[in-house]
């Protein structure tokens, strides 16, 4: 693109960011999700308050990485196939003292919370199971206290109830362990959000019918040949079943609205070569949709974030392409590829790569993995957008690596060696690679999100890694400030307003975000949100979507601070 179609481009978004902030303190933007009720009713009220972040404690441009009590290893000496996929990783505030916590599940042994004690430090507690693969944190009974839920690996998810702190503590929180009512499938993925609009969070889960056929053997297809996708409506206490597939190979599930009718829609990202699922909601419940019209073949994971602030979110869906062509590269993966590859067809939309999905002006999506240089980062695992350098847009980091004897037995350790990726967006939603952030880790990542966890107003990452020790990776990159943002809908059974959409008006343009529970690979998103701005940036107003459709604004929030948005109503 040349400088003048840069130049001409950045002055359209500079302009249309003021438009839209001229516009919204009139009767609001017209091209965003409306949500369920009528956007230009009288704003709701809001009660705000406002706590400084903490000064960075250093500035070396880098991330520095700090081990984690915790490893996730494989049931026998040798990780086979499928163990080798390993297990997921989930930051919250379990027990509401403003610090983020984090839940790492595991194979062999006990699942771990690591209990957030201020300064990066972490008190470790073992759960009395592990055999897990997906964890979430989520207030599935809406009481205001943020539960752990696990899939595992051949039984019924569990349900970990907040019941607070200890009458003589205030030391962490107490959870009760037992199930999800009426929910009795083995599951892989899950994700959660109120899609019905009834106020509480229902669940969407899908299962992995390859490993839990090769556990069970024959016995599994005379049951009916799979488990499938299952959305679950949490209605008086219990979950009333929807299935929505027969079968599965779910790595990754997302919701999103992908047609702006504002409800959520379902994303499947299925393993080998079964077509990814999508279904889009609307009043006769949930059709079956082929938005796409190239989609990855085996989906490790999705995230979802507009990586160029248009207004319009971006889905990311990684995939098993080595990012190299060397020589030793090549000599690694093609004894793989010739057990486990099988010829395209020309009606097969699926492609060995990742994808990046960016709608058009016609509407429709289309992939632009390779032109942003993102379609090739190797046997990629988790990868999530993140703002990490704090200058307003975007970044992706994805992790990598492999063990399975199966498939590289031919290599040390029967493993496939690789460095995850980080990836800086360039401010127009193209990607180059950023390795002086030194996040190139080799340690065989698989769950991974994002976080701050010592509230200095960036974003920290956590890794739950295969057979060596999780991993934070402090962010001491220099250079932008931060906003965190919690949202609280007391009055409802989503108290954390899961499914909101935040809308950030600034000098330097506007940011959009909304509050999810999952993204990445099998992995659970905080429900605070961390906007990164330059560090010159003034800002003029947010704007909350809740979940219901109504708006709420917040003037003039300060800089790196974390501001509390309560809604009473």
């Amino acid at each position: 693109m040349s400088s003048n179609r840069q130049s001409q481009n950045a002055q359209g978004a500079q302009w249309r960011a003021a438009i839209c902030v001229m516009l919204f303190l009139l009767v609001g933007c017209v091209d965003r999700p409306t949500g369920r009720s009528n956007p230009l009713s009288a704003a709701t009220p809001v009660e705000v308050s406002t706590t400084p972040l903490l000064a960075a404690s250093s500035c070396t441009d880098t991330f520095v990485p700090h081990l984690l009590d915790h490893t996730t290893l494989a049931h026998g000496q040798v990780v086979g196939l499928y163990e080798s996929n390993g297990s997921g990783v989930a930051i919250n505030d379990l027990d509401g003292d403003g610090d983020l916590d984090i839940v790492l599940a595991n194979l062999r042994d006990p699942n771990t919370i690591l209990w957030n004690q201020g300064g990066l430090r972490f008190r470790t507690e073992r759960l009395s199971h592990g055999d897990s693969r997906a964890v979430v944190i989520v207030d599935v009974d809406g009481d205001g206290r943020q539960d752990i839920v696990f899939t595992r690996r051949f039984a019924k998810p569990t349900y970990w109830r907040n019941l607070g702190p200890a009458p003589d503590t205030s030391d962490g929180a107490r959870f009760a362990e037992s199930v999800l009512p009426e929910v009795h499938n083995p599951f892989y993925s899950m994700t959660w959000g109120d899609l019905d609009g009834d106020g509480d969070l229902d669940l969407v889960a899908a299962s992995y019918d390859t490993e839990l056929r090769k556990a069970q053997g024959a016995i599994f297809d005379y049951r009916g040949g799979g488990v499938g996708v299952f959305v679950y409506l949490q209605q008086d206490e219990t979950f009333v079943s929807q299935r929505l597939a027969a079968e599965a190979d779910a790595l990754a599930l997302a919701l999103t609205d992908l047609n702006g009718d504002g409800q959520l829609d379902i994303l499947v990202g299925n393993d080998f070569a079964r077509p990814d699922y999508t279904w889009l909601r609307d009043d006769d419940g949930w059709q079956v949709a082929e938005p796409f019209r190239r989609t990855s073949e085996n989906t490790m994971s999705f995230d979802v974030g507009d990586i160029d602030n248009d207004g319009h979110a971006e889905i990311f869906a990684a995939d098993m392409k080595p990012y190299h062509k060397d020589v030793a590269t090549l000599a690694a993966w093609l004894p793989m590829m010739d057990k486990m590859s099988h010829p395209p067809t020309s009606t097969d939309q699926q492609i060995t790569e990742n994808v990046l999905q960016v709608r058009g002006a016609d509407g429709r999506y289309h992939n632009q993995g390779y032109q942003r240089l993102v379609d090739a980062t190797g046997w990629s695992w988790s990868s999530r957008f993140g703002d990490l350098n704090n200058d307003g847009f975007l970044d992706l980091y994805i992790v990598n690596g492999m063990i399975a004897h199966e498939l590289f037995g031919h290599l040390p350790g029967n493993a496939l060696v690789e460095e995850n990726v980080a990836l800086r967006n360039d401010g127009r939603g193209y990607f180059t690679p950023a390795p002086e952030w030194r996040l190139n880790a080799t340690t065989s990542g698989r769950g991974m999100t994002m976080a701050d966890l010592d509230s200095d107003g960036d974003l920290d990452i956590v890794i739950n890694n295969l057979q060596s020790p999780a991993q934070l990776f402090e962010n001491q990159l220099c250079g932008g400030v931060g906003l965190l943002v919690d949202l609280r809908w007391p009055a409802t059974k989503n108290p954390f307003a899961i499914g909101a959409r935040l809308e950030l008006h600034t000098s330097a343009g506007t940011y959009y975000r909304t509050i999810n529970t999952t993204a990445g690979y099998l992995s659970g998103d905080p429900a605070r949100i961390h906007f990164g701005l330059p560090a010159n940036a003034t800002l003029h107003q947010l704007l909350i979507l809740w979940p219901d459709g109504a708006q709420s604004t917040v003037e003039t929030p300060t800089l790196q601070t974390h501001i509390v948005v309560v809604r009473n109503a």
